[in-house]
């Protein structure tokens, strides 16, 4: 069992210092179906022994049931770790008793409602890093960016992200208050965000965090027939990715990351995971993956992928995945930065 912690970087510039890899816990206690709690507490422990110190939850995780179930380990760690949360995806109020019927709010009333929900739920003073969770083009960037600036003056929050945002509400949103870092998917089965969003980030000086690194465990290799091996209740059964003939089709691209995995001595996750790593020397600026999991085994697996270095050659072997994958990242693309690109 390996005790070695993980690299560190700067989260932005001005951002707080984190480990290169952090932890998206989302699927703790929603969207992937039944969980064992003890074991996900387990893997919370696990992650901050091995450096992982960003963990990233939001309030719309579980309508907040994701916040309080991180409280209990954020308190006893607070000092250690860096807390994301994000706001902005809402219940319908047409819909109030469906978790599947959501509107997207980013003016001023609701932000301030929302951060004081989370700063409740999660039993602390002040958010390290604060995420708008998806842009509602209806409301100014100014707006949005100067209620979240109050709550730096404030106390309430210490830095600002953005999360599936384009190139140019990047620049719109960082020229209110600094942004320091922005949460977009990226993988090697997504880079819509390679063309226009990652060069403005590194011309802002801001951080990428990479969320369903791992392109929600597809890159895995788990997956064969992703309509039988996932739960009723697991979100993915929805995903254009995960169904049909998308599912036997982007399961055959993954040839080349078992070939690299196994001259590595390493799992087809961990090749996919260093790739994402790796783009930080690509795109000359920090990346941080928050790749998600429940399981103590998965977190060393998936923190030992940090100290895998993929050559030249494997890079180019992987090149072309993204541009054969089949199927949308997901059934909606509106509220993404590549549905307004």
């Amino acid at each position: 069992m390996s005790t070695e912690k993980i690299e560190t970087v700067e989260l932005g510039t001005g951002g707080p210092r984190v480990g290169v890899q952090g932890l998206g816990c989302m699927g703790m206690s929603f969207a992937y179906g039944p969980t064992d709690a003890d074991e996900a507490r387990a893997t919370l422990e696990r992650a901050r022994e091995l450096g992982v110190t960003l963990y990233d939850t939001a309030d719309m995780y579980g309508r907040g049931e994701n916040e309080k179930f991180l409280a209990p380990f954020v308190r006893a760690h607070r000092d250690e770790i860096v807390l994301a949360t994000k706001f902005a995806i809402a219940p319908d109020p047409d819909f109030p008793d469906d978790p599947t019927k959501r509107v997207i709010r980013n003016d001023r009333s609701y932000i301030r409602q929302a951060v004081e929900g989370s700063l409740r739920r999660l039993g602390v003073d002040t958010i390290d890093l604060y995420y708008m969770h998806r842009r509602n083009p209806d409301v100014p960037l100014e707006e949005s960016v100067g209620a979240m600036a109050e709550l730096v003056a404030e106390g309430k929050v210490k830095h600002l992200g953005l999360s599936e945002v384009t190139a140019d509400e990047l620049r719109a949103a960082h020229a209110v208050h600094p942004i320091a870092a922005v949460q977009s998917e990226w993988s090697l089965f997504s880079r819509d965000i390679e063309k226009h969003v990652v060069p403005a980030a590194a011309e802002l000086g801001v951080a990428l965090v990479p969320y369903s690194p791992l392109g929600r465990g597809f890159l895995t290799g788990a997956f064969v027939n992703a309509d039988k091996e996932l739960g009723a209740d697991d979100f993915r059964r929805m995903q254009p990715r995960f169904t049909g003939d998308n599912a036997a089709a982007n399961a055959a691209l993954l040839e080349p990351v078992r070939k690299i995995a196994e001259a590595h001595g390493a799992t087809p996750g961990q090749v996919a995971l260093a790739w994402v790593q790796q783009q930080a020397a690509v795109a000359g600026l920090p990346v941080v993956p928050i790749p998600g999991t429940r399981k103590r085994t998965r977190i060393e697996e998936n923190t030992g992928a940090t100290r895998i270095r993929l050559s030249a050659q494997e890079l180019a072997l992987l090149e072309p995945i993204a541009g054969q994958v089949a199927g949308e990242r997901y059934a909606d693309m509106s509220s993404t930065s590549a549905g307004r690109e």
